[in-house]
């Protein structure tokens, strides 16, 4: 799987060790972004980078893991909820009594919203090369929530990433092993096993 490296700017602490170790200059930017067409995967940036501000993620990225609909329903439920908190919060907020007290909601309004946006990316929602993600991207470009809203940045997003859900690709086989219940998903119907119990033949029930 080919990589490329990529700069969290926040966390870099300006050392600029990439710069002397990067064999083909791809650390080297006036804006302080990797530049991905030169880079080569060597990782030698990472490893040099005192502050680990320097990641290798994939080029193209696997599909992401299809969840149960209870599970989507339970999150999507869970993360209604963070979202009322957050709002509260951020009322709260405005009617602080005093500058202590306004600083402790921001602090709780921002702690619920890396909660929520956990939650939001574990039911898929946060993956760019998701389904999901692109119809609400799509649903921003045509109503957007509001007059700044960079309605030209998410049509090129969605334009540059393309969809790689696995329900797009073959379609997958669901089996429940009759000896522990274990339920399971496989690519075909030849040498199938349970994963938990190693069962096989008679011993699985294909759903």
């Amino acid at each position: 799987m080919k990589k490329v490296a990529v700069r969290n700017l926040s966390m870099c602490t300006k050392d600029c060790l990439c710069l002397y170790v990067c064999p083909v200059g791809a650390t080297d930017t006036e804006n302080s972004i990797i530049d991905t067409d030169k880079c080569t995967g060597c990782g030698a940036c990472m490893e040099a980078c005192p502050s680990s501000a320097i990641s290798m993620v994939p080029v193209e990225y696997p599909p992401q893991q299809v969840k149960k609909p209870v599970m989507l329903k339970t999150l999507n439920a869970l993360s209604a909820a963070k979202a009322r908190m957050e709002r509260q919060a951020s009322a709260l907020a405005e009617s602080a009594p005093s500058d202590e007290a306004f600083r402790l909601m921001k602090a709780i309004e921002k702690s619920i919203r890396i909660v929520n946006e956990d939650v939001m990316r574990e039911s898929g929602y946060m993956l760019p090369q998701s389904s999901n993600a692109h119809d609400i991207l799509s649903s921003l470009v045509s109503d957007p929530p509001s007059e700044d809203f960079p309605v030209s940045e998410a049509a090129s997003l969605l334009e540059r990433i393309p969809v790689n859900d696995r329900s797009e690709g073959p379609e997958l086989i669901r089996w429940r092993c009759r000896i522990c219940g274990y339920e399971f998903e496989t690519g075909d119907e030849a040498d199938v096993s349970c994963p938990a119990c190693m069962a096989d033949g008679d011993d699985l029930e294909r759903l």
